[in-house]
């Protein structure tokens, strides 16, 4: 048994228009081709990095996106096999608003980077770790 651990972002757009509709960042994976948030493993890059510069830094490679940290959400923790292993990976999410960068600058890891409403986001979602992330999300991006 291998633990994991690593860090993410929930992205979102408040856009300046009439209904001020905000939009939420989903990524398809290359491999695996399910929907996610984006995330990466921690110190897999930099050696001591924190989990927040984790997160900002893999979202900005995976997605082309750069988003700033608006809050922490609650962890996730799962397990899966990876060439026989088995493998506890905590993830530690945070919503972040976005800053700059366009979704045409994704790296390799993810095949589909989109934006999408908030309504279709749940849906769209392939695992139960991202719905659970996403409910947390959802409800602190109403209050704001």
């Amino acid at each position: 048994m291998r633990f994991e651990f690593s860090a993410g972002g929930v992205v979102f757009n408040k856009t300046k228009n009439e209904n001020s509709d905000i939009k939420v960042l989903v990524a398809q994976h290359s491999q695996h081709h399910g929907w996610v948030f984006p995330k990466g493993l921690i110190g897999d890059h930099v050696k001591g990095e924190k989990k927040e510069d984790t997160a900002t830094r893999e979202v900005k490679e995976e997605t082309g996106v750069l988003g700033r940290i608006v809050k922490e959400l609650i962890p996730v923790t799962y397990w899966y096999q990876f060439e026989g292993e088995k493998i506890r990976k905590t993830v530690y999410y945070f919503l972040m608003k976005y800053v700059s960068g366009d979704t045409k600058d994704h790296d390799h890891e993810m095949e589909n980077v989109e934006w999408i409403i908030i309504d279709e986001v749940e849906q769209r979602l392939t695992y139960k770790s991202d719905k659970t992330v996403w409910q947390q999300a959802q409800e602190m991006l109403k209050s704001l």
